[in-house]
């Protein structure tokens, strides 16, 4: 009929409620984001690190040889193997299931906080050259220095009290400040390239300190021939701050403290937003009338300090029996890796250096109780540094959207 009026076909492409998009907006946001990628590489290294203890253990191993005539033993062997071993490391990290008591139980959060402080305080260090552009790949070296100065005021010094503690941990500072920013003078004055100057400051500086352990009226305690100096007295020590029974110390808190500082620094400070702006772009900032130059040892002075920090937690805190050589304990190369899992952030490195330490500490148990490698978590924390160095990887195995252009 002509005077019928036919309904009109519904669009198919209607356009989604303003909430859908927003929703989509903020979904898209998450996952293509950095804190995505460091989880989802976490993940990764976690699962290879399970193909590992599955290959390292011999009841899996044996299952294997009749794999095809009983794929189920397989199966159960490697189950139980990793199930071990990552109830393992969280007894050992978290929390001990078969501990007799509470206070005995949490004991192993304690050891997880006290191997996390000084890597938070280098991680600190090293993500804050990263903001500003700089690679500080010295932190062995700023950690020995700012140790063995720290334990030097602390037996030489001549006077006790809480005095005593606080010029340790600020002659250890500045020790490891001044160490770092002879990098950041020769790239500013020079152009030498950082990454090169720091590792042989490295070298320098073990080889100083190990002079300085073994010649007797610098740090070498009285009588031996062994490169150690003398105990930290009672009041050059960090205290306990969790009672006698736990080993955790005023470290961790000072830990804490940097990274709020350092959070301040890099988001409400002027000097914070001109070492953004030279790790952006040097000549944009340089056009901008930034001094470049003096920024790089301003940060690299205060970058150092961290690190320093972290070796003064080391020899007043953790080796109070006496320095040595091996005061930094792997923790100056580690910071590189917690830096790089916390994306240079304050806060992501603080969560970065609680899960390394958590590494540290549960590695032990991983290996007393189910008789696994160490290195195994050594190689679980080298893996987690190569996810993130290869973002697109982790992307395309998790078909994750591209991240967006800022």
């Amino acid at each position: 009929m002509s005077g019928t009026q036919t309904p009109e076909k519904p669009d198919e492409h209607v356009a989604p409620s303003p909430r859908a998009a927003q929703w989509h907006t903020v979904m898209r946001s998450i996952t293509s984001g950095n804190a995505t990628v460091a989880v989802l590489s976490v993940l990764l290294a976690v699962i290879v690190g399970s193909l590992m203890i599955m290959a390292t253990d011999e009841d899996v191993r044996a299952s294997a040889g009749y794999f095809f005539s009983r794929p189920g033993d397989f199966f159960a062997e490697s189950r139980v193997a990793i199930e071990g071993a990552y109830t393992a490391l969280f007894r050992g990290s978290i929390y001990n299931t078969r501990a007799d008591d509470v206070a005995t139980g949490i004991r192993p959060l304690f050891e997880t906080l006290k191997f996390a402080g000084p890597l938070i305080a280098a991680g600190l260090g090293v993500g804050l050259a990263f903001r500003a552009g700089l690679f500080n790949i010295g932190g062995r070296g700023q950690m020995l220095l700012g140790g063995a100065v720290s334990a030097y005021v602390a037996i030489n010094a001549g006077f006790g009290g809480p005095l005593l503690l606080v010029a340790s941990v600020v002659a250890g500072m500045a020790a490891g400040g001044l160490w770092a920013g002879i990098a950041g003078l020769l790239k500013a004055r020079t152009g030498a390239h950082e990454v090169i100057v720091t590792i042989m400051l490295n070298y320098i500086g073990f080889y100083l300190v190990f002079y300085a352990l073994s010649t007797q009226g610098l740090l070498q305690a009285p009588g031996s021939f062994n490169p150690k100096s003398l105990p930290i007295p009672a009041d050059g020590q960090l205290p306990k701050i969790a009672g006698d029974q736990y080993n955790l110390h005023l470290g961790f808190v000072l830990s804490l403290v940097a990274v709020a500082v350092v959070w301040w620094l890099l988001e409400r400070s002027a000097l914070g937003y001109r070492f953004r702006a030279v790790g952006e772009n040097p000549n944009a900032a340089r056009a901008a009338g930034i001094d470049v130059g003096r920024t790089y040892v301003v940060v690299m002075l205060i970058a150092g300090a961290l690190v320093g920090l972290a070796g003064a937690n080391q020899a007043l805190g953790t080796v109070t029996s006496g320095v040595t050589v091996d005061l930094d304990a792997g923790i100056g190369f580690d910071a590189i890796t917690v830096a790089l899992l916390g994306r240079s952030r304050p806060w992501g490195i603080l969560a970065a250096g609680l899960l390394f330490g958590a590494f540290k500490a549960g590695g032990f148990a991983m290996q007393a109780s189910e008789g696994i490698p160490v290195d195994i978590v050594l190689v679980i924390q080298s893996l987690i540094v190569l996810f993130i160095a290869a973002p697109p990887l982790v992307r395309a195995l998790f078909r994750l959207p591209a991240k967006e252009a800022a």
